[in-house]
């Protein structure tokens, strides 16, 4: 249900920026774009509005295709109210990474970001440390163990940021990828681990 909800909300962000008047793009560009002077200016909500804001068809379909993958098993086994509060923390804190990359790393505090990326990472590297074994497809082409698919992943945009660091690289957002990343990775092991183990212990009692 919540993984539902989520695709027709970035379905429909996407749908005002495609159809929608000049005036609701400027409106959309001041509220659903984060950036580092954004911030600084007061608007924090951007930090959120952004997670569910597509410009590009590509960029949408790719990200709510591994939201409805990974994201429909996740909501089961976590609950909804845990899988939103993890989704939207992912998402916040992969908005607060590309700010401060931009800013400090790239010497870029206006650059422009928008998207679900951050939030899908977390949603990535905590299936795979759930299910390390299970095969994830690199690219959608090239079949791994989860869990060496995530740390692929972690390895190409730390790759990316250096080379954007250098003047290079693509317009991907790898500050926003390891900000969620990060997030799944700490959620796992300082929530989510401990509190398998509680059950398989209390399980082992009976």
């Amino acid at each position: 249900m919540i993984v539902r909800l989520i695709l027709f909300s970035n379905i429909i962000v996407y749908a005002l920026w495609t159809f929608g008047s000049p005036a609701i793009n400027d409106w959309l560009i001041a509220n659903t774009l984060v950036s580092w002077d954004g911030l600084q200016e007061g608007r924090l909500w951007i930090l959120l509005t952004s997670v569910f804001s597509h410009q590009l068809f590509i960029h949408l379909l790719l990200n709510m295709y591994v939201l409805n993958s990974f994201g429909s098993l996740l909501e089961r086994l976590l609950r909804r109210r845990l899988f939103i509060v993890f989704y939207i923390a992912a998402g916040i804190v992969g908005s607060l990474a590309h700010a401060f990359v931009s800013r400090y790393l790239l010497e870029r505090p206006d650059l422009p970001a928008l998207g679900a990326s951050g939030a899908i990472a977390g949603l990535i590297l905590i299936f795979s440390l759930l299910f390390p074994r299970e095969k994830i497809l690199l690219f959608g082409l090239i079949p791994l163990p989860a869990l060496f698919g995530a740390l692929a992943f972690i390895g190409l945009d730390i790759w990316g940021l250096i080379e954007q660091a250098e003047g290079g690289g693509l317009p991907i957002g790898h500050g926003a990828h390891l900000g969620g990343s990060l997030t799944g990775i700490v959620f796992y092991f300082f929530y989510l681990r401990p509190r398998i183990l509680r059950q398989r212990e209390q399980n082992s009692h009976y």
